[in-house]
């Protein structure tokens, strides 16, 4: 079946292939099982856009979409010892991408109908399965709170197949879904993500919803700039799921009412946003000094947080002086809502185009510390960071910001309140 020339591209293939070798490999490899067996082959593609993403990580896109491309021309269009191709994967990546040469594409999405029931548990399946496990009914209703919410089509109730199994495997409530293929360019894009974006996601993890017009093919050099490619992307990953879809006529695309699919993964987002802290045990100090009253502590630990931090939420797209300070801000909000989730209710607010955000540590326990903060970006009529504080601390006292937990029954010694200023990596606080 073999002849020379055969023998010699085989001999060809290994991990030091190049990659036009390697293009045609699964091309060649059909042609001779069809010669042997006189079938054309079936050729499944599982997570066809993991290395795409390591790629985009990693700094070696353009290199791996060129040969992508190739791969997949040579694999799918030209192959004429195919009978049926089908790749799976997290994220649409856009045709322009890689498949520009393909044009008899069948692509299902999380919003198809199509399949809707099979890319994951029905709610029916994992209660007799839990039955079968001996498992009593009462937990049920945590299963749904911890793994249910996924939706694919009109198909609500879906669980994730690797955490039911892995439940049912421990009989034990956990987040199992973590440290998989995609989490590190969700990282990556929320992490340097501008900060509307930001904004939303304190909203989705203070339990609200978000609205998107969606784009399901992934541009990733979009990412850090195109809003509804991010929550794209996050429906793509099933991090979200869609709650409503509103068109208010046939002409207008439909946006899309999103929120976090279940607990789990709100819990491997609490993971993931304190990772982006972790490196620098100062973000636990600069809390502690906070709750304490301790200016100088927090004097001492935001300026090393800052240090360490500004340029980790950056895209390198150079983002000016008033920027700068912003993405930080509400990556920190974000940090708080993660660390303090469990005593107070952290609540923040900005002020468009005038540099200033407001940030409350509503406490659960009215017998608590209150915390009241004003970020500040020095202007230019401000003669030093000390004087920008200060006037924060007056935005403070001008906007009441203290109001509604006075009304609560919080004693007014309780509330604590800083003024922040910010001028480049430079931080000032003072305590009212």
């Amino acid at each position: 079946m073999f002849d020379d020339d055969d023998r010699k591209l085989w001999e060809r293939v290994s991990s030091e292939m190049i990659d036009p070798v390697a293009a045609t490999s699964l091309s060649n490899l059909c042609e001779w099982l069809y010669r042997y067996y006189g079938k054309k082959c079936i050729v499944i593609l599982d997570e066809y856009d993991t290395p795409l993403q390591e790629a985009y990580i990693h700094g070696f896109w353009d290199e791996l979409v060129n040969y992508t491309r190739a791969l997949f021309n040579n694999t799918f269009k030209t192959n004429t010892y195919l009978e049926r191709g089908l790749m799976t994967g997290i994220t649409r990546v856009s045709k322009e991408s890689i498949f520009s040469d393909l044009n008899n594409l069948n692509v299902v999405t999380t919003t198809t109908k199509e399949y809707q029931t099979a890319f994951g548990f029905t709610e029916a399946e994992v209660f007799e399965a839990m039955k079968e496990q001996n498992i009593p009914e009462k937990a049920r209703e945590s299963v749904k709170f911890w793994y249910d919410g996924f939706t694919f089509g009109t198909q609500r109730d879906i669980y994730n197949p690797w955490s039911i199994i892995s439940y049912l495997d421990k009989k034990e409530f956990d987040a199992y879904w973590t440290n998989t293929s995609g989490n590190g360019l969700i990282n990556r894009v929320l992490r340097e993500s501008d900060k509307g974006i930001k904004q939303d996601f304190e909203k989705l993890m203070n339990g609200d919803c978000v609205e998107a017009i969606l784009d399901e093919q992934i541009i990733f050099d979009q990412l850090s700039q195109n809003r509804n490619a991010i929550w794209s992307l996050l429906l793509a990953s099933g991090y979200l799921k869609v709650e409503q879809i509103i068109r208010e006529s046939l002409e207008d695309d439909p946006v899309y009412v999103m929120r976090l699919t279940n607990f789990e993964v709100k819990k491997m987002f609490k993971r993931m946003i304190s990772g982006w802290f972790e490196a620098d045990s100062s973000f636990t100090d600069f809390v502690s000094s906070m709750l304490a009253g301790d200016e100088e502590g927090m004097n001492h630990y935001m300026n090393e947080i800052a240090l360490t931090t500004f340029s980790y939420f950056d895209t390198g797209n150079h983002p000016s002086s008033l920027e700068k300070p912003e993405r930080f801000y509400h990556g920190f909000v974000l940090g708080l809502l993660v660390d303090k989730a469990s005593t107070h209710l952290v609540k923040s607010n900005r002020e468009s185009g005038f540099g200033r955000y407001d940030v409350v540590l509503d406490p659960r326990d009215i017998h608590d510390k209150a915390i009241v903060m004003e970020f500040k970006v020095r202007s230019r009529k401000e003669a030093d960071l000390d004087e920008t504080a200060d006037n924060a601390l007056k935005q403070i006292e001008e906007k009441r910001y203290d109001a509604d937990l006075l009304a609560k029954g919080i004693p007014a010694e309780n509330i604590l309140k800083y003024g922040f200023a910010f001028e480049g990596k430079q931080c000032l606080i003072k305590k009212a």
